[in-house]
């Protein structure tokens, strides 16, 4: 493995030198920070994180909270994981992935026991009850979604409300005077997660705006409780010609079903997905969707993230605006 001492013999310099390099608690000329940085690189050196943790106080790692329950898409929430890692390494940090749902008392551990430098918390509550307890940290916080009162956090995510209406008036400009919503399951609303309760405002807002009839359930992921949550949406709506969905678990066993019922997407019923565009043409027809840019988000909470370790602590809140792609599975509906 490569050294400190081996960098230093390479570039003809003390090891101190190259220590205060990689630190920079020393001006060191530009022509000797040349020979360093020319020797790290074509040796490969990479500082021990221990050492280097113990020397500068900051241990170059970020916190990523996101406590992995069974309602929750995992395919989806490794996106955001990879878009934060990959935006830190970027910065030269790593990514502490905290899965259990510990709630206040696990965040107050982890900035206790000096494991990160800062937290970045997904899965957050319209009324989050672990906001207060985050705004007495002395340590950098962002988070990944928006509780109702966020005043003094940072906050990154997709402008969900909006969201909701973006997809209402897509279908009403198609021509539907009625939609349905296929929700995120019901744990997921009796949390009071945020993005569900916002989606959902923008979605019955914009469906009343529009004099359009609509009606929403909750959907759990397995295939019975997609049909359970379809036979109560016809059988509130026997006219219905258009699906909003808002759980990528279920896209599958919702095209699925309304085949079974002897519906054609788009020519009897209309679908528009909220997920990822990854997911658009994985079905038999290309859908529809209100994109969840999960790379976007995370580069934006890594930056907000390292402005804050900066020094540049004044809390903003950045909602991204819904982008909605039409492809094959929405259309006028029948006559």
């Amino acid at each position: 493995m490569v050294t400190i001492n081996d960098v230093a013999r390479a570039a003809g310099v003390a090891p101190s030198t190259v220590s205060y390099v990689l630190s920079g608690k020393r001006s060191i000329s530009a022509e000797t920070r040349r020979l360093v940085e020319q020797s790290i690189r074509r040796l490969g050196y990479h500082p021990h994180a221990g050492a280097r943790a113990l020397a500068s106080s900051k241990t170059q790692v970020l916190a990523l909270v996101i406590p992995l329950r069974t309602d929750l898409n995992v395919a989806v929430v490794m996106q955001f994981v990879a878009a934060v890692t990959t935006a830190a390494r970027r910065h030269d940090h790593d990514v502490l992935l905290l899965t259990k749902d510990e709630g206040a008392d696990g965040l107050k551990r982890v900035v206790g026991s000096a494991l990160a430098d800062a937290l970045l918390v997904m899965d957050v509550e319209s009324a989050d009850p672990r906001v207060p307890m985050l705004l007495a940290l002395d340590r950098p916080v962002v988070l990944i979604g928006t509780p109702d009162h966020a005043t003094g956090l940072s906050c990154v995510d997709l402008d969900f409300q909006a969201a909701g209406a973006v997809a209402v008036r897509h279908l009403a400009e198609l021509g539907h005077a009625s939609a349905g919503l296929v929700g995120p399951s019901p744990a997921v609303y009796e949390r009071g997660t945020s993005f569900a309760d916002r989606f959902l405002r923008g979605f019955h807002q914009a469906a009343a705006d529009a004099g359009l009839r609509a009606g929403a359930r909750p959907c759990g992921h397995s295939y019975e409780q997609t049909r359970a949550c379809l036979d109560e949406l016809f059988a509130e709506n026997p006219d219905l010609t258009a699906l909003v969905v808002q759980n990528e678990a279920v896209l599958g066993p919702v095209l699925s079903d309304l085949r079974q019922r002897g519906l054609r997407v788009p020519e009897d019923v209309s679908v528009l997905a909220v997920c990822p565009d990854s997911m658009a043409g994985n079905h038999a027809v290309t859908l529809t969707t209100i994109t969840i840019p999960a790379d976007e988000i995370g580069e934006l909470a890594v930056a907000m993230t390292m402005s804050q370790l900066g020094g540049e602590a004044t809390p903003e809140t950045r909602l991204l605006s819904p982008r909605l792609t039409r492809r094959e599975s929405t259309a006028p509906p029948p006559r």
